[in-house]
């Protein structure tokens, strides 16, 4: 390859937001690879392309799975009324806040933005939980283990609605917010809802064997 073919293909990179690059992000959680697609986007939304095939979610990007769980937080026990259907809004809106998340995250780390968001989805995907069954006309519990892409799933709820209730009672911006709370799940710290709650459901499932 040519000295000029070269920088002509560097030009041509797509990178996520245009800075970083989500292919050298490492995925520690060996469950998990199969379901973290770090494919870079240079827009927010893939619209729907991947609906129609089974266990699509996969093959969305991380990032742009961030953004569709902020859309909407979710319901949270007693406080959904405050915490589901407040944060709706454009993409651009919702792309812009992510990446000035991600600009504090480098600056306070060091590190790029894209390896936080997967380090603090580790963190709070739980490994095993409870379900509930009937036997003999009782209801009994026992331990399972999570599906990769449930551990994807209520990893990125359980960081969004902690960000978002953090944010009701915080006078930080919501990027400075976002930014904390995917920055200390990603050190593993428990005083964030999604890694206090995955500690809780593994302690669950340890007691129901």
């Amino acid at each position: 390859m040519t000295t000029d073919a070269a920088t002509l293909e560097l030009e041509d990179e797509i990178l996520t937001f245009g800075r970083w690059d989500a292919s050298e992000v490492e995925v520690s959680d060996d469950g998990l690879v199969r379901y973290l697609n770090l494919e870079n986007i240079s827009a927010p939304r893939s619209k729907g392309r991947h609906s129609e095939k089974q266990f699509y979610k996969a093959d969305v990007p991380i990032v742009e799975r961030l953004l569709n769980r902020m859309y909407v937080a979710g319901h949270s026990g007693g406080k959904h009324l405050v915490s589901s259907g407040q944060n709706t809004g454009s993409s651009e809106r919702l792309w812009k806040l992510i990446e000035e998340s991600f600009e504090i995250i480098e600056e306070e780390t060091g590190e790029n933005p894209i390896q936080i968001l997967v380090d603090a989805i580790e963190n709070s995907a739980p490994v095993e939980e409870v379900v509930s069954y009937s036997r003999g006309g009782a209801r009994a519990r026992k331990a399972v283990l999570v599906a990769p892409q449930r551990r994807v799933d209520l990893a990125l709820r359980l960081l969004v609605q902690g960000e978002y209730q953090d944010r009701l009672t915080s006078s930080e911006e919501a990027s400075q917010t976002l930014a904390d709370e995917l920055m200390a799940a990603a050190e593993g710290d428990n005083s964030v809802k999604a890694v206090r709650e995955k500690e809780r459901r593994e302690r669950e499932a340890d007691g129901a064997r």
